[in-house]
């Protein structure tokens, strides 16, 4: 477990990745800008559990915000670790 930018991540640091931008797309996909310029995809239907539930109402998925780096939804209230975004996303290139 390790403290940065005031919020606590279980695990062990992987370095400063920040979400630059987010898309929402269809079927909860989510194209996201990292800082190292990286655009990867991110499914988010693998939220899982009570905290994620507002997510399935298009009206809050399709409203992200970024704050610090971070994606949030619902005024704050649902985030997603840019590490946990980064590691189950799937490069994204323009063809």
């Amino acid at each position: 477990m390790y403290f940065f930018d005031g919020f606590v991540y279980g695990g062990e640091p992987k370095g400063a990745i920040r979400v630059e931008k987010v898309k929402p797309l269809p079927d909860q996909m989510m194209l996201l800008t990292f800082n190292n310029h990286e655009q990867r995809l991110f499914d988010a239907t693998i939220l899982n559990g009570p905290a994620f539930e507002p997510l399935s109402k298009t009206e809050v998925f399709n409203n992200p915000e970024i704050d610090h780096g971070v994606v949030t939804w619902n005024e704050g209230q649902i985030d997603c670790a840019p590490e946990y975004m980064y590691e189950h996303s799937y490069e994204y290139a323009l063809v």
